[in-house]
């Protein structure tokens, strides 16, 4: 069969990638979940709008906990009896501005702490050669064993599964992804800072987990995240779409104190902003994020395509914020030098 313009699953079933990109239609986007063998849980589309919680100050372990309180009700009823998991944002572990601050993290901690009484893990997969147990050094994390009832692991480390992206001349290409973000039975904690980013315009929650799922060896040449990138820019926002469609996280939080502009993800410049905000609608909450850093929704493809597809609410009528109108707080972030190549994705032709 031929399959140029074809992308298959780990089933081995076709799909049209022009159905995928330009016919996302609330009905296409039920065959696309079906035929992709997506598991009910994951597919199943946002009933009604969506809740974002929203703060603003300066201290941030604080604002996490604020941002996350109205939300309890409703983050208790989803994790049930499954694993909670904290994924951090890393990307390497010499560079501080790029990763999530272990105050964050104490944020959310705090507000699990009454609510949850197993093991809670802290889990990050970054691309540096010397390992996440450096970065969790680096970056003030060794102590929170010590503080709270937390396991830190390399997710690096975990057993990892084949799926299925594509590459540049779109074709089927094979990537492994960690079995950790695969798990029915894990509850995922995106926790990541509001940066800039050199393909996709925004690093926010969907991304953290998307893109630190491929697994990572160590090993020269055995970073499986650069897959993720074939045929970028369009590549990218699209091969992101594949992978949430897998996997995401349940509760998506943005640490917006100090955050990256520029050439994010990792050689961005330091802005203070004073928000945070939470939701178990990554898809809503990252939208939320988009406006709050001056970008036009419309120019970040794999949010809107993971919309389509059902995956959360995008549109801005159909997300409720708790708390002060975002609009109020935006501000704008330069963005990266390569913008305009970045937005190369808008015009891909099926």
């Amino acid at each position: 069969m031929e399959c140029k313009n074809f992308l298959r699953n780990e089933t081995g079933i076709y799909m049209s990638r022009r159905a995928l990109l330009k016919g996302m239609t609330a009905g296409a986007a039920g065959l696309v979940m079906n035929s992709l063998n997506v598991p009910e849980s994951i597919a199943a589309s946002s009933a009604g709008k969506s809740r974002v919680s929203f703060v603003t100050g300066t201290d941030r372990r604080d604002m996490i906990y604020q941002a996350l309180k109205p939300l309890e009700k409703e983050i208790k009823e989803g994790i049930g009896d499954k694993q909670v998991i904290i994924k951090p944002n890393f990307v390497v572990n010499n560079i501080p501005l790029c990763a999530t601050h272990p105050d964050a993290v104490r944020g959310v901690l705090d507000f699990l702490k009454p609510i949850y009484k197993k093991t809670i893990i802290i889990g990050e997969s970054t691309i540096s050669q010397s390992g996440t147990f450096e970065g969790y050094k680096n970056y003030g994390y060794m102590n929170l064993p010590n503080e709270y009832k937390v396991k830190l692991i390399d997710l690096n480390k975990q057993p990892f599964t084949k799926l299925w992206i594509m590459d540049e001349n779109r074709h089927p290409l094979g990537i492994n992804i960690i079995n950790t973000f695969l798990d029915s039975q894990n509850y995922l904690i995106s926790l990541t800072r509001l940066k800039t980013h050199d393909t996709v315009v925004a690093t926010l929650t969907l991304k953290n987990i998307v893109m630190g799922s491929p697994h990572n060896n160590y090993k020269k040449g055995g970073n499986q995240k650069g897959l993720m990138h074939s045929g970028q820019p369009t590549g990218l926002n699209y091969n992101m779409f594949l992978v949430a469609q897998k996997s995401r996280p349940h509760l998506a939080v943005l640490d917006g104190v100090e955050c990256m502009e520029g050439n994010g993800p990792v050689r961005g410049t330091p802005i203070e902003h004073g928000v945070a905000l939470a939701g178990t609608d990554c898809i809503a909450v990252d939208r939320v994020g988009v406006e709050l850093m001056g970008f036009n929704p419309e120019d970040v493809g794999y949010l809107q395509w993971c919309s389509a597809a059902g995956m959360g609410n995008y549109d801005r009528s159909e997300i409720n914020i708790i708390g002060p109108d975002p609009a109020n707080h935006a501000i704008t972030y330069k963005p990266h030098e390569k913008i305009e190549w970045q937005l190369g994705w808008k015009k891909t032709k099926g």
